[in-house]
């Protein structure tokens, strides 16, 4: 797996020529029950488009991406050997019904109680068991291979908090959610997807410094891909500083910011916003005298682009589709993955 470019798809519009550029799509979501069944409500739309989308572009990989519809699912079903067989079976049943190429877990996240989540220590061990069934059946559907990955935090929490690399026995590649790295816990206004990180910053967290960690936890470079950011972080209340705002300390954390068609369309160098670059961490960002703003641009795109390719990592994810209609972000990472080197990939 290389130069995979991956986009979570839920609502919004998604056209054929979206479909060319993408070698792979997370349908979001379905949803797990603590009872081990499976739903799919709410998504009925694009699951309805998944004949036209192969028609569009027959090799394109179209995943279900599952979340937990209760509170407990992921830990409850992952615990109980019955619960974990009904589930896989169920995942793999769906996977049938709606001809995809199979199931994303996106569990956020094993033993930590974030998102409101009941967790258990146990979640570390029981969730490789459930991996491994889910694997089991979804070998046993039918002739053909099914795709089996995961959504993971992108810091030290969560390699602690799975089995890496047993996991890796089962799934075959693992999307690092390299993203919100700074966000709501942070009242440091910053980067929440800086491809590197800044020795100023307190936090040092990055695009780079996660996936490293990945591969110093056991998990092949190949299969692993990066996370990049549709959708900004916003913080307010920012002291003026000679870095515009940059890690200054804010009253409150970093809170969801317009996604990157409104930030191009009413922010990006207009009323009253300028747009930086941070060449140190390879990130835009904007400021005003007060509010700032952390996301991805084309530029910062490439750069993360370059950068798995000279890795050898596995390729790029984006959260969501929908964030962009103007299909700048798309555009730019399609053409930096593409790009003609003149050596072997």
């Amino acid at each position: 797996m290389r130069n995979e470019i991956v986009g979570y798809l839920g609502s919004g519009e998604f056209t054929e020529e979206d479909a060319k550029k993408l070698t792979g799509i997370n349908i979001a979501f379905g949803r797990l029950h603590n009872d081990g069944s499976v739903s799919c409500n709410g998504r009925e739309d694009r699951l309805d488009m998944i004949p036209q989308i192969r028609k569009w572009n027959p090799n394109l990989r179209i995943v279900l991406s599952m979340v937990q519809a209760e509170r407990d699912a992921f830990t409850t079903c992952c615990a109980d050997g019955e619960l974990r067989e009904k589930a896989a079976a169920a995942l793999a049943e769906t996977v049938l019904k709606y001809d995809l190429d199979g199931i994303d877990l996106d569990w956020e996240y094993p033993c930590v109680p974030s998102n409101n989540s009941v967790v258990s220590p146990d979640d570390r061990q029981n969730f490789t068991l459930f991996c491994k069934a889910v694997r089991r059946h979804l070998d046993a559907a039918e002739a053909g291979k099914y795709y089996l990955t995961i959504a993971a935090g992108a810091d030290l929490f969560y390699v602690n908090c799975v089995e890496l690399p047993r996991l890796m026995e089962y799934i075959d590649y693992i999307n690092v959610m390299t993203y919100d790295l700074k966000c709501g816990f942070h009242a440091l206004a910053g980067h929440h997807t800086a491809l590197f990180s800044k020795p100023a910053d307190v936090f040092m967290n990055s695009c780079a410094q996660a996936l490293d960690l990945f591969v110093r936890y056991g998990v092949p470079a190949d299969r692993l891909l990066m996370g990049a950011a549709f959708y900004s972080r916003r913080w307010e209340d920012v002291r003026d500083s000679d870095a515009h705002g940059l890690l200054e300390i804010c009253p409150r954390g970093g809170g969801y910011g317009p996604d990157y068609d409104i930030l191009l369309k009413d922010y990006i160098n207009r009323n009253g916003y300028t747009e930086y670059w941070d060449e140190e961490a390879q990130a835009p960002y904007l400021f005003n005298g007060s509010t700032f703003f952390s996301y991805d641009n084309a530029r910062s795109l490439k750069a993360k682009a370059n950068y798995v390719r000279e890795k050898g990592y596995g390729g790029i994810f984006y959260w969501e589709h929908k964030c962009d209609d103007t299909r700048t972000l798309l555009d730019a990472l399609y053409g930096e993955m593409n790009r003609q080197t003149g050596t072997d990939d």
